[in-house]
């Protein structure tokens, strides 16, 4: 009995190494884990906001040539609105699941960031489906466009901890005229 008392320290030495062997190993595997799973909710939470930017951006771009037409706006490629229904039909259509993807995985700020944004846009079709030729109206639109647009990619940026990025405003060289 003497031999496995004189053994007992070393035998509770093992068993404490191993339970502590043990509980590292969970706890960093767990840890690891998390920031795994973290990174896949980000790396959806990007794809979704980029989506909705994609969709909405693309009835904003829709919204310039169709004002260029009506004669509200420089762009260089003027659309009928008759031209761009289908064209603003398709937008609207890839807009709402883009939406529901934002609505599923977004933070309320990012959420309501992008409801000012599309409400911008949709004010601007409705300024556009009006047939209105007011070019400083829609002058004043698209700075609170662009502001929106701002807000929301602002917000984006904080919900993934990513760095601050550029506003998108872009300084245009003046129209030529012929």
């Amino acid at each position: 009995m003497s031999a496995f008392i004189q053994q007992l320290p070393a035998l509770i030495g093992v068993i404490v190494g191993a339970a502590g062997s043990y509980v590292a190993t969970t706890r960093g595997d767990h840890a690891r884990f998390r920031r795994e799973q973290a990174a896949r909710w980000d790396e959806r939470r990007l794809t979704a906001y980029t989506e909705f930017a994609r969709s909405l951006k693309k009835t904003v771009t829709l919204s310039y040539r169709i004002a260029s037409h009506l004669g509200n706006d420089p762009h260089p490629h003027p659309l009928s609105p008759e031209d761009a229904a289908p064209h603003l039909a398709e937008a609207s259509d890839a807009r709402d699941p883009a939406g529901e993807a934002l609505l599923m995985l977004g933070t309320p700020d990012v959420v309501a960031r992008a409801r000012e944004w599309v409400v911008t846009v949709m004010d601007m079709e409705q300024f556009l489906r009006d047939r209105i030729q007011n070019p400083e109206t829609w002058s004043t639109m698209l700075g609170k466009q662009r502001a929106a647009r701002e807000g929301y990619y602002a917000a984006v940026r904080r919900d993934l901890a990513l760095p601050p990025g550029h506003s998108g405003r872009w300084q245009l060289p003046p129209a030529q005229t012929s």
